[in-house]
């Protein structure tokens, strides 16, 4: 992702919003836009490609084999080779990307926090 698209896009407002709900969970700036992290793990960034609004998230390989066959998504520089991926915020809805939001976060967090968010969701 290059340099950020606004910071007041709803995108980020909405990303901000659900990462809020997650346990344990912390915006940091870092290379320039907003990282969304569990404990000290990324699990989410925020930029932009082409001026478009984007998401980054923590995927595996198969995973992210199965996005990148999907509108709206594409395989991110620097970090692409790990596994993540990168969506078009606007292109996606916001369900999906609730989903792999969600996703991604349990692939990174500590197991308690993983724990907290699934009594969290059986309420």
């Amino acid at each position: 992702m290059e340099s950020p698209a606004p910071r007041r896009h709803p995108s980020l407002t909405r990303l901000r919003r659900f990462t809020d709900s997650l346990p344990e969970t912390a915006e940091v700036e870092a290379w320039g836009h907003p990282t969304f992290r569990a404990g000290k793990k990324i699990f989410a960034t925020w930029g932009a490609d082409d001026g478009l609004p984007c998401i980054g998230v923590k995927q595996t390989l198969g995973q992210q084999a199965r996005w990148i066959r999907q509108d709206g998504f594409f395989i991110p520089q620097y970090v692409g080779h790990h596994g993540w991926v990168s969506f078009y915020a606007d292109e996606v809805p916001w369900d999906v990307a609730e989903a792999i939001l969600e996703d991604s976060y349990r692939q990174v967090a500590l197991k308690r926090m993983v724990k907290a968010l699934d009594a969290l969701r059986a309420r």
